[in-house]
């Protein structure tokens, strides 16, 4: 498949994660949990939400276990996930009084991390063996 098919499908994985990025993070804000805890949480979910897109629509499954495919792809996105992480927590941080202020960090970070995201879905964890 071509880079730019791939990389258009991979950003249609990504918006899905975000929506259940974003449900998930008011979910657990609603239950009681801390801004922090609750991104977390919410991050894990999106996390499994795009490695199932991922894994049928843009890349081919890696031949590998569905269990190693599953670590693989966690350990690939927490790349991301901390360049998603540290701009999450900067705007929650410096921006507490904004209306909606976690919500515009889960938007803002999962922009940010897309990119290292990518790379490591695409040269790690799908990659074919020749």
């Amino acid at each position: 498949m071509k880079l730019g098919v791939q990389l258009l499908r991979f950003g249609v994985a990504g918006v899905a994660g975000l929506l259940v990025d974003l449900a998930v993070l008011a979910l657990a804000r609603g239950a009681g949990l801390d801004p922090y805890a609750g991104r977390v949480l919410s991050f894990l979910c999106a996390v499994f939400a795009t490695w199932q897109i991922n894994r049928r629509y843009t890349f081919h499954p890696a031949g590998i276990s569905l269990w190693t495919e599953w670590w693989r792809y966690l350990l690939a996105m927490s790349g991301g996930g901390l360049v998603n992480f540290a701009t999450y927590s900067a705007i929650v941080w410096c921006f507490p009084t904004l209306p909606y202020s976690p919500y515009w960090g889960v938007c803002a970070g999962s922009l940010a991390g897309m990119t290292v995201n990518f790379i490591g879905a695409r040269w790690f964890v799908f990659q074919r063996k020749s």
